[in-house]
């Protein structure tokens, strides 16, 4: 199979929020992805487990939390409640990593971190044997409808890299921030198994399910011209 589709809830129509999801889902998208904010880690403030658990009660795909907060691990079991299948926290946001990943692990969860754009791929090296998931920011975190960092292929493929050789097949390599029919494709194909899209997807003319299949298209096919 190729690359997950992960739709981004943060560009959503929150007050259609069920049947957002559910056309994503329907649409094929492998992931729904939910960007927690809470004004101090990053400027903007978004969503809670109450969220997470309206998303988990309308579909049965993978549930994808990315914690942009400050001392993560103050809410994992909030967030692991609330139905959540894969939560990420920040290398820049926990003075205590290896901690914050064990516990997600030991409530039975997948374990992602997250790689703000500034944050060199060798960060993840001294947990790299405790996370199924890295994320490579592709913008600085915070706000949907970013342009996507020109440089992040590149720093996609450093970190496919990285987990080939120490962990092959063993993590996944998420890209959020920017992605588009204009760069999905460049991001397969340095790597990045899991893309995040928000803005693109959910504004896409004909709807969110045509932005899933657009994307998904892209990113099989070459990168434009």
């Amino acid at each position: 199979m190729g690359v997950k589709i992960a739709p981004s809830l943060l560009s959503c129509a929150f007050a259609e929020l069920g049947r957002e999801v559910r056309a994503v889902d329907e649409a094929g998208a492998e992931w729904i992805h939910v960007d927690v904010m809470d004004g101090r880690f990053v400027p903007n403030i978004t969503v809670g487990p109450l969220i997470v658990e309206a998303v988990r009660a309308s579909t049965e795909r993978v549930v994808d939390v990315h914690l942009m907060i400050d001392r993560p691990e103050r809410y994992l079991e909030d967030f692991a409640s609330a139905g959540a299948d894969v939560i990420t926290v920040h290398a820049e946001a926990t003075a205590h990593l290896h901690r914050a990943l064990a516990r997600i692990r030991a409530l039975g969860k997948r374990a992602g971190l997250a790689l703000n754009p500034a944050t060199p791929v060798a960060a993840a090296g001294e947990v790299l044997d405790q996370i199924d998931l890295l994320l490579v920011m592709s913008v600085d975190p915070g706000f949907g409808g970013q342009d996507l960092i020109a440089r992040s292929p590149e720093k996609v493929a450093h970190a496919r890299a990285m987990v080939e050789r120490r962990r092959p097949g063993g993590v996944e390599v998420e890209v959020d921030g920017g992605v588009g029919v204009q760069n999905a494709a460049s991001l397969a194909r340095a790597g990045a198994t899991v893309l995040v899209a928000g803005s693109s997807l959910f504004g896409h003319p004909e709807g969110a399910a045509a932005g899933v299949r657009a994307i998904r298209a892209a990113a099989s096919g070459p990168d434009p011209e």
